[in-house]
């Protein structure tokens, strides 16, 4: 039988697994996964930590013929393919702007050993939605209701047997110490583990719940996601077998649904990853200069004085993850009371979170920033001590991330300026009043322009 390499990227399992299934079929299939160093050496601890696990369990999975070789991969994939005689390289598509440029590169150093695409990480496939008049679509609800007409294939099935070939190869990767921080479990069985559990404890009030990040009631499936320890069909799958019905399954199922769109728009629009998508805002004032560089400092490290960020920023530093209603509280601080470009709190984020995902990160910031899809929400400010309030209504979740605020009870925690300031939590760095009014005068002038 000829030798099929599998290259392994955002497809860390062997279930629901279409590429694998087609590198099985055309030969003894080689498992390869390349330390790429434009994204290992980018990554934060939480992220190094999760993938180390990944690999482990694959590795294990592969009967212990996972080859890891670090290096660019228009150089690594083809010298491999070269020193087995492989006759096929077989990849899930990347539909991602570095990923596209990567792929076109290793496809013209492979030559005549083919690279064959199948699959892609989403329910369906980035480009294959548009309107009727087959531009894309523009403003999510549409989408959504496109999307769901469309459907998705059923999940692919695990192969019951797989010829595993050898390559000589790299040590694993060590995973980073993360000391007592409680880190997501990785792998494809932890994946399943966790997802089983929601699906049969927490789904039906996920829309009561979702918002609330002093409770346990999110699926947290976003880095296996994003990792591929499973895919999107087969949760969406496992949500239809369940027979579950109700808001709290028709919110899941829309995000995920929002997960697509981003990754559609970046597909289109390869530049919004950087670039605003929506121009009428490229004349915005930010802040800049040495104080602009101490807030951001003081946003980054949860040191501004306002308890829910605060909170929200040392979880992201704790743990490489933070609840979504904090990110976006998070995001509006940044943007709206600081006065500092989205594409820089971009860019923290995806140095920091374990589930980075560069469409879903970053057009999450252009839609907090006003210059995103959809209707812009320039003009929506969220007050971080009313979100706190709402939300962390007890304060625990505050309580839990911020140890200088411990001995204060309830939700007077989220104004700890009311009474004695605790030794060692900072004063509020901004009038969160004041720079509303300043922020919305920035948005009128550009949008005015």
């Amino acid at each position: 039988m000829p030798t099929a390499i599998h290259w392994f990227r955002r497809d860390l399992r062997l279930g629901d697994n279409p590429a694998l299934i087609a590198a099985r079929e055309a030969g003894d299939v080689l498992p390869l996964f390349v330390l790429d160093p434009a994204i290992w050496e980018k990554s934060g601890n939480p992220r190094k930590h999760f993938l180390a696990g990944c690999l482990a369990e694959l590795h294990e999975a592969t009967d212990g013929h996972l080859v890891v070789r670090h290096g660019k991969p228009e150089d690594v994939v083809p010298a491999l393919a070269e020193e087995v005689g492989a006759a096929s390289v077989h990849v899930a598509g990347d539909t991602g702007p570095y990923g596209r440029r990567r792929d076109a590169a290793v496809e013209k150093a492979l030559g005549d050993v083919e690279l064959v695409r199948t699959g892609s990480p989403y329910a369906v496939a980035p480009g294959t939605i548009t309107k009727d008049d087959g531009t894309p679509f523009k403003v999510f609800t549409p989408f959504s209701r496109r999307w769901r007409d469309h459907g998705w294939h059923d999940p692919a099935p695990r192969p019951r047997t797989v010829t595993w070939t050898r390559a000589d190869g790299e040590d694993l990767p060590e995973a980073p110490d993360m000391g007592d921080t409680a880190v997501l479990e990785p792998g494809e069985s932890a994946a399943r583990k966790r997802w089983e559990q929601f699906l049969d404890e927490r789904i039906a009030d996920y829309d009561d719940q979702r918002n609330r990040p002093d409770l346990d009631t999110t699926s947290r499936m976003s880095a296996h996601l994003h990792f591929g320890t499973v895919h999107p069909r087969t949760l969406l799958h496992d949500i239809a077998e369940s027979g579950q019905t109700g808001t709290g399954v028709d919110t899941y199922v829309t995000e995920l649904c929002w997960r697509d769109f981003y990754a559609d728009v970046l597909w289109h629009r390869p530049e919004t990853a950087r670039e605003y998508y929506n121009d009428e805002l490229k004349g915005m004032t930010y802040s800049s200069g040495k104080h602009a560089d101490e807030d951001f400092e003081a946003w980054a490290a949860g040191r501004t004085g306002f308890p829910v960020v605060d909170a929200a920023m040392r979880q992201l530093l704790a743990e490489g993850w933070m609840h979504n209603r904090m990110r976006m509280i998070t995001a509006s601080f940044l943007v709206k009371d600081l006065h500092q470009e989205w594409t820089r709190g971009a860019r923290y984020f995806m140095q920091h979170l374990v589930d980075g995902d560069l469409a879903s990160n970053n057009h999450g910031w252009q839609w907090v920033a006003g210059t995103g899809t959809d209707a812009a929400p320039y003009f929506r400010v969220f007050n971080p001590v009313t979100q706190g309030q709402k939300f962390d209504p007890d304060g625990d979740y505050v309580r839990r991330y911020v140890p200088e605020l411990r001995g204060i009870e309830g939700k007077a925690v989220h104004e700890p300026w009311k009474g004695d300031l605790p030794e060692g939590y900072p004063e509020r760095i901004v009038d969160h009043k004041h720079e509303r009014e300043v922020a919305l005068d920035r948005y009128a002038k550009a949008r005015g322009r």
